[in-house]
């Protein structure tokens, strides 16, 4: 699995009024929905309200190629140049959870 943190950052609740827009236009459900992808959510920072982060996770590379390479992508860029964002971005790729760490996890 790939995850891909995205950290957007706006000025005046731009951040949140995209995640708004992007949520009821139905963009977000439309990547949900795509093949690959395991996980689309946002989060709101207790420290910095200008800032949300979308933690976006897929299969493999493949599936975020085909995502790049999607409609959805010129309506994911044109709502964060309407709303004027910067990111940051990290991306993490999971491995298998070393022997050891099981017993500092609470389920």
């Amino acid at each position: 699995m790939i995850s891909v943190n995205i950290y957007y950052k706006g000025t005046n609740g731009k951040a949140k009024k995209f995640v708004e827009e992007m949520i009821k236009s139905g963009v977000v459900d439309e990547i949900r929905a795509e093949k690959g992808n395991l996980g689309y959510e946002y989060f709101f920072s207790a420290d910095e309200p200008e800032v949300v982060l979308l933690v976006d996770k897929w299969k493999n590379q493949n599936a975020i190629n085909e995502h790049h390479s999607s409609p959805m992508m010129a309506k994911i860029a044109a709502l964060r140049d309407k709303y004027d964002l910067q990111m940051k971005v990290e991306r993490f790729v999971s491995d298998d959870m070393p022997s050891g760490d099981e017993k500092y996890i609470r389920k």
